[in-house]
């Protein structure tokens, strides 16, 4: 396997979900991961409920903690490297927020001051407990809290683009401190790059934190209008990955594809292989990938109840560790490697946001003239409307072409 790229997956425990936390089972976990590192995987990703983590504003669990860095070390032992969330959050259609931020204790999560100080010393603390362990990736700030800020949330804590981009530079500070050194970044949910009116922008997501993190998820439309086998359905990662280029200062800012999976009924189980195998060899057929991080390790228990229905299946593995055939797929993959790095994507497609970020969502003339090109054999990257004349830009990401939409799809 290439060294450039890392292949991991989002830890879902196979005994009572996230809330394992509650009851935590090391000998359980352990098994968890050995299933995991049977497919030949380097890391996985890994998410504290914050509201067990931290159920006061100046009580963070000791025994938590040492139950996360116990995770950790299992993970080790396997061969996993570990990047921690922080705050969640908001996991499978469900929110995790403590008692200090809601009802009689309203208070806005991203500007009120004692509650952007509780995250950061929350943030700080994990980070700290995991600082000396090798296996530490770094930290991620939480699982795409922007979705806390906008619409659909039913219940949002409104901000502006500059109190979000103050709010990350201030948690991932706070990261440094606790862990420096360390690869340390913020997730959000496509809303950053498609929803006009999301306070997390693309600029945040693209020039803040060590990397930038893309999830890629075709229910959000794409599957729906191009079908499950749709050149822009298989290639949704891949369009990410590129279309977080155009605003990065970085010419070679390395994307992290950290959440991809392939949701039923709109990937049926039966797709679910095949689907997995094009996702990620379109994904590596960008340049600068750091890594791809699939959603998820193992199946939730029909046990519980109140998922979405899709949310039962994305597992790699099933509840009771049994790999599906999409596990079967990447590990595959993984043994394969990617044997070269691939070049540089030459044609760059403008992105002019002036209307609106939604340009760039499925059915926007930026993501239709994406997959046009790619039906046409073109492997194309992005670049904003400001630098489209920029040579020195251009010349350093490579690009000797750069078209309109409209030329695309003309």
């Amino acid at each position: 396997m290439s060294a450039a790229v890392r292949f991991g997956v989002n830890y879902t425990p196979s005994q009572g979900w996230f809330h394992h936390w509650l009851d935590f089972d090391l000998d359980a976990v352990r098994a968890d991961l050995d299933s995991i590192a049977a497919l030949g995987l380097d890391h996985i990703r890994v998410f504290p409920l914050w509201p067990y983590f931290q159920p006061n504003r100046t009580l963070i669990r000791p025994r938590a903690v040492e139950q996360l860095v116990a995770l950790a070390d299992a993970a080790a032992g396997r061969g996993l490297d570990v990047n921690v969330d922080g705050l969640q959050g908001h996991l499978s259609s469900f929110d995790f927020l403590p008692a200090w931020t809601q009802t009689w204790h309203r208070r806005n999560l991203f500007t009120d001051p004692e509650v952007v100080e509780g995250e950061a010393e929350y943030l700080r603390t994990l980070a700290a407990a995991l600082a000396d362990r090798p296996n530490f990736i770094g930290m991620t700030i939480g699982n795409e809290v922007n979705q806390f800020a906008a619409g659909p949330h039913p219940d949002p804590d409104r901000i502006t683009p500059e109190q979000a981009g103050a709010w990350l530079r201030r948690l991932l500070t706070a990261c440094a401190e606790g862990a420096p050194g360390k690869l340390h970044l913020h997730a959000s949910y496509d809303a950053a790059w498609y929803q006009d009116d999301q306070p997390f922008t693309p600029e945040h997501s693209a020039r803040l934190g060590a990397v930038t993190a893309v999830h890629s998820w075709v229910f959000n439309g794409t599957a729906q209008r191009h079908g499950r086998t749709g050149v822009a359905t298989e290639h949704h990662a891949a369009y990410l990955i590129e279309l977080a280029k155009a605003w990065a200062d970085d010419p070679h800012r390395p994307v992290w594809l950290q959440e991809v999976g392939a949701p039923a009924p709109l990937i049926p189980a039966e797709h679910a292989a095949a689907f997995t195998e094009a996702t990620v060899a379109n994904a590596l057929d960008c340049p600068d990938v750091w890594g791809v991080t699939w959603w998820c390790s193992h199946d939730v228990s029909r046990d519980l109840a109140d998922f979405p229905e899709l949310e039962y299946s994305l597992g790699l593995l099933t509840n009771d560790r049994q790999t599906k055939p999409a596990g079967e797929t990447l590990a595959r993959i993984v043994k394969q490697g990617r044997p070269e790095a691939p070049a540089a994507r030459t044609t760059a497609l403008v992105v002019d946001t002036a209307p609106g970020r939604s340009v760039c969502a499925p059915g926007g003339p930026v993501f239709e003239a994406f997959a046009r090109l790619t039906s046409d054999g073109v492997r194309p990257t992005t670049v904003l409307a400001s630098r489209a004349d920029d040579k020195e830009h251009l010349v350093a990401r490579g690009i000797s072409e750069v078209v309109t939409p409209g030329q695309a799809i003309a």
